[in-house]
C-alpha cells in the first residue's frame, strides 16, 4: 500500500467568501449589520420569497405526471423561450428576426462561466475585460481564472453623486467592445420587468451582437436553484445556430445536465397569465417597500443634520445603492460602528427595516461629522 498521499503538495485554499462577510462573522459584536447581502430581504430580516412560488412548488411537488428524467444539456426549452421573452419582451426585434437564443445555466456565476469558455476559445486574441467595480468580485475572478486582465469601471460618479451609464455606452461604441450583460434581478430595479432591460433593447436596436447572464433565483426568490440562461444575440440565425452550437459542447462538459425544479416553478409562472399577474404584483410590493425604506432615510438624516445633500438616495433605483460616502466614513462605519458596508458604499437597502434604521442612520451621520471635522482640523497649505 502506497504510504504518501498524492495530495501532500495541496495547500489549504483561502475562503472564496468574500472579506466582508467573512469579517462580519467574525465579529462577535451583538448589535452588528451586514447591509452587503446579494438577496433581497424582508422586514423582518429573512431573504424573500415571492407567494407564487411557494404556491407553484407545492402544486408541481404534487403533479403525478411529471417524470424526472434528465433534461437536454441545452436545458428546458419552455423555460428558454419564456426566459427570453421576460428578457427582450415578446415582440423584440431580435425575437422576431430569429437570432437571439439561450442555454439553461447552472447557478448565479453558470452563465458568466460558459460564456468566457466561448470566449476563450474563438477569441484567442481578446484577453482585457472591463468590468463594473461593484461587479468585479462575483464575475471578475471567473474572468482572471480563465487568463483574461481585468480593469475596473465604474459608472457611479462620487462628485455628482449619480449614476452616469453614458460613459459606459460611449465607450463600448467607440472602442467595439464585446458586451457582455448581466441582468441578475429584472423587475427588482423599477418594478416595470420592460424598463428594467430597456439597455438591452438599446442594444438590439443598434444591430449590436451580445451575451446576457439572465439569473431568475433573486427576482422570484429561488436563490438555492441558482437558475438562469446565458442569452445570445447575433447578428442572424445562421450565426446564432453556430455559436449554440459552440456552446452546447461547452455546457456538455462543464454540467452536462441542468437542474429542472427551478425551471419548471419558473415556466410554470411566466406561461400562465394569473400567475404572471401575481408574481408582478409582489415585484411591485418589494420596489415599494424599497423606495420608502430609502425615503425614510433621506428623511432621518435631515432631520439629524447631517451635512451634505443625500437626494441621490431616493433618485437611485433597485435594491443595492449608493450612500455616497467617502472611504474615510465607510471605514469609520465598519471599524467603530460594526456596520459592515463595501468600500465603494453600495449598499442592499432591502436589509434596513425598522429595528436598525435609527442606528444605521445616526452612525452615518457621525461618520459624516467626525469626518468634517477632521478635515477641517488638517493644517493649511502656507502660501510661498
Amino acid at each position: 500500500m502506497p504510504t504518501l498521499s498524492v495530495f501532500m503538495d495541496v495547500p489549504l485554499a483561502h475562503k472564496l467568501e468574500g472579506s466582508l462577510l467573512k469579517t462580519y462573522k467574525q465579529d462577535d459584536y451583538p448589535n452588528k449589520i451586514f447591509l452587503a447581502y446579494r438577496v433581497c430581504m424582508t422586514n423582518e430580516g429573512h431573504p424573500w420569497v415571492s407567494l407564487v412560488v411557494q404556491k407553484t412548488r407545492l402544486q408541481i411537488s404534487q403533479d403525478p405526471s411529471l417524470n424526472y428524467e434528465y433534461l437536454p444539456t441545452m436545458g428546458l426549452k419552455s423555460f428558454i423561450q419564456a426566459s427570453l421573452a421576460l428578457l427582450f419582451g415578446k415582440h423584440s426585434q431580435a425575437i422576431v428576426e430569429n437570432r437571439v437564443g439561450g442555454v439553461h445555466t447552472v447557478g448565479d456565476s453558470g452563465a458568466f462561466q460558459l460564456g468566457i469558455q466561448f470566449l476563450r476559445a474563438w477569441h484567442k486574441d481578446a484577453r482585457i475585460v472591463y468590468i463594473i467595480s461593484s461587479q468585479k468580485e462575483l464575475h471578475g475572478l471567473i474572468f482572471q481564472d480563465m487568463g483574461f486582465t481585468v480593469y475596473e469601471y465604474s459608472v457611479w460618479d462620487p462628485k455628482k453623486l449619480c449614476m452616469d451609464p453614458d460613459i459606459l455606452l460611449n465607450v463600448v461604441e467607440s472602442k467595439q467592445i464585446f458586451p457582455f450583460f448581466d441582468i441578475p434581478c429584472q423587475g427588482l430595479y423599477t418594478s416595470d420587468l420592460e424598463e428594467d432591460t430597456r439597455i438591452l433593447q438599446y442594444f438590439v436596436s443598434q444591430g449590436f451582437e451580445f451575451f446576457c447572464s439572465q439569473s431568475l433565483s433573486k427576482n422570484f426568490g429561488i436563490y438555492d436553484e441558482g437558475v438562469g440562461i446565458l442569452a445570445v444575440v447575433a447578428v442572424n440565425n445562421q450565426q446564432l445556430l453556430c455559436v449554440l452550437s459552440q456552446l452546447e459542447g461547452l455546457a456538455q462538459a462543464l454540467w452536462l445536465n441542468p437542474p429542472n425544479t427551478g425551471a419548471r416553478i419558473i415556466t410554470s409562472i411566466l406561461c400562465n397569465p394569473a400567475l404572471l399577474g401575481e408574481w408582478k404584483q409582489s415585484l411591485k410590493e418589494v420596489v415599494e417597500n424599497i423606495m420608502l425604506t430609502k425615503e425614510k432615510v433621506k428623511e432621518k438624516l435631515r432631520l439629524l443634520g447631517t451635512p451634505g445633500s443625500w437626494g441621490h438616495i431616493t433618485e437611485q433605483s433597485g435594491t443595492h445603492g449608493y450612500l455616497g460616502l467617502n472611504s474615510q466614513q465607510v471605514e469609520y462605519l465598519v471599524r467603530k460602528k460594526h456596520i459592515y458596508i463595501p468600500k465603494n458604499g453600495q449598499i442592499n437597502f432591502s436589509c434596513i427595516n425598522a429595528n436598525n434604521i435609527n442606528y444605521i442612520t445616526e452612525s452615518i451621520n457621525e461618520a459624516v461629522l467626525l469626518t468634517e471635522s477632521s478635515e477641517m482640523c488638517l493644517p493649511k497649505e502656507k502660501k510661498p
